[in-house]
C-alpha cells in the first residue's frame, strides 16, 4: 500500500519521533510504499487566516494554500497518524491540519438541505493511530477520547465504507518507564506491520 505518516511533535529527540521511526520501519518492512509528513519539521503553519476562513468554500481557491498537502492525500491509500495525546485530544498543529487541509470539493462535498454531506477519499482504505497519553486507559475513556473520535469517526466518515481502522496507545506515559516504552514500540511494530 502507500502510506502516509503523519507525524506532530515539536522534539525531534521526543519518544514521540522514536514512535514515528518503529512506525516507518515497520511498514517498509512489510512492503509497504511510505512518505512522511512531518508536520513541525515541515514548517507547517496550523492556523487557518482570515482570508483563507473566507475562501474555505471556493472550489480550486481553497486548495492553493495546502496543495503540497492534498497531492500527499490523493496518493495515498492509508494513513497514520503518530503524535501525543495533550489534554485528551490532538495537539494543536495536527488539529490545524486537519482544519487546514481537508478541505470542501476535495476531501468532501459540503451537505445541501436535500443532500447529506459526501465523502470524497474513498481510496483511503485504512488509517492507524499511533499515539502516547499521559492519563490512564480508565481516564482517558473516561473523558472520551476525543482525539480518537476526530479521526477514527470523523477522518475515517470521508474515506473508504470499509475503511479499517488501528489505534494503538501508551497510557501513563507521564510516569511511563525504559520498559514500558521499549514494550510499546515493540508492540507497534508489530501491529503496524500486519494491520
Amino acid at each position: 500500500m502507500r502510506v502516509l505518516v503523519v507525524c506532530s511533535h515539536p522534539c525531534p529527540e521526543s519518544y514521540n519521533a522514536a514512535v514515528c521511526t518503529a512506525v516507518v520501519e515497520s511498514l517498509k518492512s512489510s512492503g509497504h510504499e511510505v512518505k512522511v509528513l512531518d508536520l513541525y519539521a515541515t514548517g507547517f503553519e496550523p492556523a487557518m487566516s482570515a482570508d483563507e476562513r473566507r475562501g474555505y468554500h471556493d472550489r480550486g481557491s481553497n486548495e492553493a494554500p495546502v496543495a503540497v498537502h492534498l497531492e500527499h492525500l490523493s496518493w495515498c491509500n492509508m494513513l497514520v497518524f503518530v503524535y501525543p495525546t495533550w489534554w485528551f485530544g490532538l495537539p494543536a498543529m495536527l488539529k490545524g491540519w486537519l482544519d487546514r487541509v481537508w478541505v470542501p470539493h476535495v476531501t468532501f462535498e459540503m451537505p445541501t438541505a436535500t443532500t447529506p454531506m459526501r465523502p470524497k477519499m474513498q481510496h483511503i482504505e485504512k488509517i492507524a493511530v499511533v499515539t502516547t497519553c499521559g492519563a490512564t486507559w480508565f481516564i482517558s475513556k473516561m473523558m472520551g477520547e476525543p482525539g480518537r473520535k476526530t479521526i477514527l469517526r470523523g477522518i475515517r466518515a470521508l474515506c473508504a465504507p470499509r475503511c479499517k481502522t488501528l489505534y494503538l496507545a501508551h497510557y501513563q506515559m507521564d510516569s511511563s518507564t525504559p520498559q514500558s516504552r521499549a514494550a510499546y514500540l515493540a508492540k507497534v511494530k508489530q501491529r503496524v506491520g500486519k494491520f
